[in-house]
């Protein structure tokens, strides 16, 4: 019995030792040996990482107008689990339908989802009608969540709002091929928002934190921040109310030719920033997935290529005076010429008999130009300047997918279709507006811009671009004397292909192009790329425009009656809108057209956002500046009534008057000169008579103080401009 009772006492202490020893050998392992596992699940456990989310850069227009920036958006998520404890599956289903658009079948799915244990989700979001919804559709959402919780006396009936953020784009279509866009993932997916990606999308920052068991943190437990970085801001070159001309007369436009494409694309000359860029048809970036045809998302300005036709003559005949082979006087036979492989005629296959090169300029005639390209200059001179001009090669501006078109001349042919803009030659519309714009600003060849500037928001520091000089192509003096011919194209209104870019006011310098294109290696005069590229004002370049439509539906019309009236009220509204005075012959012209006179009256402009003031005072052709950042227009000077002289513009003013920056008053007389002062809040010194032809700032006593110096007028003041004439029925045409 004794013995048995030992054996007993050993086995149970055996096992107790033996449990002892296994359970020291697992602390063993836990602490010692898997030390470095427990110990990160441990701080898994009571330590807490939460995202802070970087803000995407801002993009604005020169003037500091928001084009793209992140807004707040929200996400519907529903949570199966309390809508089922209360049965309010069929009210929410039929609800959130109608709110979001989204099939009651799909949200009848997402309101009784289970996990693989049987047990309901407590969270499903709503996608994709109600993923980063904005905040109309949000109240809408929050108002019926309300109702239902009023109605059925609940605290929480399953619906819950997540606030977030998302790319949001103001202006909707305006300049949607330029800023391109980002999806509700927050992907770059196109234009500036892709090539500028990484500037833009800044670094995420995060807080870690420790906690107790719930998941509650723990007050005065240590903290590792790390603050968010911001995106960079861009400051784009372009106008938003120039931009806003451009769609809009291209809409007219789209509507009533009905073209496969159109593009127009604006530039200031002389540095080559870009003031506008648009193609139709287009989008909404802001609901992308609406457009499903890739067309429209396509950015024809910068990747379409296409045979320019009659536009490219500018290159030829820049080459031809360069080189001192250009006599405007001389004459030459129209209607055909023969070059090796093909005989080449003009639009008027008959021709005109023998008649001057300047005619044939005014004209566009084909035959002139191969003789001044491919017989005067050579195929080799001729493809060196087309070189020179930038043709064939990328111009790299910032925005993602540019083509570089294309120049492959061999045969003689190649040679002389190539000087009057066919053949072998392919271009993009951004080519050609660089190229002319060569011209314009004197012979230099520029690199296109369209980003200002880039503006770190953590340390202010900015990159501003400069305008580039890529080379001299032709001279000074040269480009001048283009411009005269040029300018002949569109004032001559006999036989001027350019005639209806024609501008009261402004001299306007310019050529069209109707460019058949070619059909399995075969021309289809059926199908046509029509253009008109021109600049103004020709003695002081404010803007270039080129206006390419590819296939409207009338193929008997050619770059002249499509182009040039889309060319011209682009230019007439842009060129007041930059506050660019006209300039007439004489009073007599004035009457005689319409236009601003020395007896018009300034409109009453009360009421009127300032968008309709604008478009108001350019139909009657009156020039205005803006003044102020603001988007209501406060007053107008000078007031309703006030007669208006020849060449003066009307000031809008979108702010107070004190707070606002004191504009150039120079050409005002002395009266006007201090009524706007006036307006401004500003003390007037005045020194001499006349005109205001200078003007210093200075402050007295917290007081700002403006000193005018005035000169009596020059006796030629007004002398500058071309007379018009009327409009002939008949039309000359430019296709090959």
């Amino acid at each position: 019995m004794i013995k048995r009772i030992k054996l007993r006492t050993l086995l149970i202490g055996g096992c107790i030792t033996l449990f002892f020893a296994l359970l020291v050998g697992k602390v063993f392992v836990i602490q010692v040996v898997q030390a470095d596992f427990w110990q990160g699940h441990a701080e898994e456990l009571w330590s807490k990482k939460k995202v802070l989310p970087a803000s995407r850069g801002v993009i604005t227009d020169r003037n500091g107008d928001v084009l793209a920036i992140d807004a707040p958006a929200y996400t519907v998520a529903v949570n199966p689990k309390v809508i089922n404890q209360y049965n309010l599956q069929d009210e929410i289903v039929e609800g959130l339908s109608k709110i979001l658009d989204k099939k009651e079948s799909e949200l009848r799915v997402l309101v009784n989802a289970k996990r693989e244990n049987g047990e309901f989700y407590p969270q499903r979001e709503v996608r994709k009608e109600g993923w980063k919804i904005d905040q109309e559709l949000r109240n809408k959402v929050e108002e019926f969540k309300i109702e239902l919780m009023e109605s059925h006396d609940l605290e929480d009936v399953g619906i819950t709002l997540i606030k977030e953020q998302k790319r949001y784009y103001p202006k909707e279509t305006l300049a949607a091929h330029i800023l391109g866009y980002a999806d509700r993932e927050g992907n770059a997916v196109s234009g500036l928002e892709a090539y500028y990606n990484e500037e833009l999308m800044g670094q995420n920052g995060s807080i870690e934190y420790k906690s107790d068991g719930r998941g509650i943190e723990i007050p005065k437990a240590s903290e590792i921040y790390t603050p968010a970085k911001n995106g960079k801001n861009l400051q784009l070159t372009i106008d938003d109310t120039i931009q806003y001309y451009i769609e809009e007369a291209m809409k007219e436009a789209f509507e009533e030719l009905d073209p496969i494409s159109m593009t127009v694309i604006a530039a200031d000359p002389k540095t080559m920033e870009i003031l506008g860029m648009a193609n139709m048809p287009t989008y909404n970036p802001n609901e992308y997935w609406k457009d499903v045809e890739q067309k429209n998302f396509y950015n024809h300005a910068i990747k379409s290529t296409y045979e320019p036709g009659s536009t490219f003559k500018i290159v030829t005949l820049a080459g031809a005076v360069q080189e001192g082979l250009f006599d405007p006087e001389a004459t030459y036979m129209s209607g055909s010429i023969r070059v090796p492989g093909q005989t080449i005629h003009d639009v008027k296959r008959s021709g005109w008999g023998p008649i001057s090169y300047l005619e044939g300029v005014k004209r566009s005639s084909n035959v002139s130009f191969v003789k001044l390209g491919y017989e005067m200059l050579g195929p080799e001179r001729l493809k060196g300047y087309v070189d020179n001009f930038g043709f064939g090669q990328k111009t790299g501006i910032e925005l993602p997918g540019e083509a570089k078109g294309t120049v492959a001349p061999v045969q003689p042919a190649d040679f002389a279709a190539m000087s009057y803009g066919h053949g072998t030659l392919v271009v993009t519309p951004l080519q050609q507006i660089v190229g002319v714009s060569a011209v314009a600003n004197g012979g230099n060849l520029m690199e296109p811009h369209i980003v200002k500037s880039i503006t770190d928001p953590q340390t202010d520091e900015t990159i501003e671009t400069q305008p580039t000089v890529v080379r001299q192509v032709i001279t000074p003096e040269t480009a001048k004397e283009v411009s005269s011919y040029l300018e002949q194209v569109v004032s001559d209104q006999k036989i001027g292909t350019g005639r209806h870019a024609y501008i009261d006011g402004y001299r306007v310098a310019g050529k069209t192009g109707t460019a058949v294109k070619p059909v399995k290696g075969v021309y289809d005069y059926t199908k046509q790329v029509v253009s008109f590229i021109g600049y103004a004002p020709v003695d002081d370049p404010k803007i270039a425009v080129i206006v390419v439509i590819d296939e409207p539906k009338n193929s008997d019309l050619g770059g002249g009656a499509i182009a040039a009236p889309i060319f011209k009220k682009i230019v007439n509204q842009s060129l007041q809108y930059m506050g660019v005075p006209k300039k007439y012959a004489d009073d007599t012209a004035n009457k005689t057209t319409g236009s601003q006179s020395n007896t018009s009256k300034a409109p009453d402009l009360k009421g009127l956002s300032v968008r309709e003031s604008k478009d108001l005072l350019a139909s009657k052709g009156i020039s205005y500046v803006t003044l102020g950042k603001g988007s209501d227009l406060v007053s107008q000077f000078p007031k309703a009534g006030n007669l208006l002289k020849s060449g003066q513009h009307m000031y809008l003013l979108t702010e107070e008057g004190k707070n606002m920056k004191i504009p150039s008053l120079k050409g005002e007389s002395l009266r006007d000169a201090m009524e706007l002062l006036s307006v401004l809040q500003v003390s007037v010194k005045a020194q001499g008579a006349g005109y205001v032809v200078d003007q210093t700032l200075t402050e007295e006593n917290g007081q700002r103080v403006v000193t005018l110096i005035l000169e009596p007028p020059a006796e030629n003041e007004n002398a500058e401009g071309s007379n018009s004439s009327t409009v002939p029925e008949d039309e000359t045409g430019d296709s090959p």
